[in-house]
């Protein structure tokens, strides 16, 4: 394995190859039709290869864990009418940063989606 120039807070390279970026890209694309079991193939498949994939891989299942909880407890508070405001949002929220992650990966970025819980570091 090639060794890169890395920066301070993630360990990884500055400049993550094409492979990489398209590997990390593939996980979040994957995730709307293959739900949670394609992006987990290909992270634990290229976790081992590759820093920016294995970041990526837990960034994604930090999100889709979290968007999970929040939207139990938005499908609980529908009993107390104020779900029927926070499910939509959440919904909509879960979509928008699912293609601004695909976005980010494909450029090589780090990106933790707004309300992730990182369970995983």
């Amino acid at each position: 394995m090639e060794t890169y120039e890395t920066h301070q807070p993630n360990n990884y390279p500055l400049k993550p190859s094409d492979d990489e970026k398209l590997m990390a890209f593939l996980i979040y694309a994957t995730s709307f039709f293959a739900l949670i079991i394609g992006p987990l193939i290909i992270w634990l498949l290229k976790r081992d290869d590759s820093k920016f994939v294995d970041t990526t891989g837990k960034n994604y299942l930090n999100f889709i864990l979290s968007y999970t909880i929040w939207s139990i407890i938005g499908t609980i508070l529908l009993f107390v009418l104020i779900g029927f405001i926070i499910l939509p949002i959440i919904t909509i929220l879960g979509f928008v940063f699912q293609i601004v992650g695909m976005i980010k990966a494909y450029q090589g970025e780090d990106y933790l989606p707004p309300l992730s819980i990182p369970f995983f570091k």
